[in-house]
C-alpha cells in the first residue's frame, strides 16, 4: 500500500488535533474555535462571518476528500479524523452574535458537542451515508442544531 499522502493526514486531524490520545473530537473542536477567535476578536461582524462560511464550505469539501482518503489507511471513521468536528464547530459558531460574552462562546463548544456526542434527531442516521460524506455529514447536523440553539438563546434571553 502507499504511504498515507500527507496532505490529507494534515487535513483529516485538522493539523494533528486528531492525535490527541484523550477526546480528539473535542480537540477538534477546540482548535475550530482557535482558528476562529481571533477573527471574532479582531475583524468586523461581516468579516468573520464570511470568512467563517469560506471555511465552513471549503473545508466541508476537502474534509470529505480527506476522510475518504484516511478511511483507507485507518479504517472506517477513524477518531483521528477530526476535521468534521472543525466543520461543526465552526457551523455553530456561525450563529454567535457580534457582541457575544465569552459564556456564548462556551455554550456554543458545549452545545455542538452535546448534539455531536449524543447524536440525536437523525445526527446518527447521518454516519450511515459512505466514506468521507458519512464521516462530515454527522458534524455538520451536530453544528447545524447547536446553531440553532444559540440563536433561539439570543432570541429569547
Amino acid at each position: 500500500m502507499k504511504k498515507f499522502p500527507l496532505i490529507h493526514k494534515i487535513i483529516a486531524t485538522a493539523c494533528g488535533a486528531g492525535y490527541f490520545p484523550w477526546g480528539p473530537g473535542t480537540m477538534g473542536a477546540v482548535f475550530a474555535i482557535a482558528v476562529w477567535l481571533p477573527m471574532f476578536l479582531l475583524m468586523s461582524y461581516c468579516s468573520w462571518m464570511t470568512i467563517t462560511a469560506l471555511l465552513v464550505v471549503v473545508f466541508t469539501i476537502l474534509g470529505v476528500w480527506s476522510s475518504t482518503v484516511a478511511e483507507r489507511y485507518w479504517g472506517e471513521d477513524p477518531s483521528r479524523v477530526v476535521i468534521d468536528e472543525v466543520v461543526g464547530m465552526w457551523i455553530t459558531l456561525l450563529a454567535v452574535p457580534h457582541d457575544a460574552k465569552w459564556y456564548i462562546i462556551l455554550a456554543a463548544f458545549v452545545l455542538f458537542r452535546f448534539f455531536d456526542m449524543v447524536k440525536p434527531l437523525g445526527v446518527r442516521k447521518m454516519e450511515n451515508l459512505k466514506s468521507g460524506y458519512g464521516i462530515m455529514a454527522d458534524d455538520i447536523l451536530a453544528g447545524v442544531y447547536g446553531a440553532i440553539v444559540i440563536l433561539l438563546l439570543n432570541y429569547f434571553i
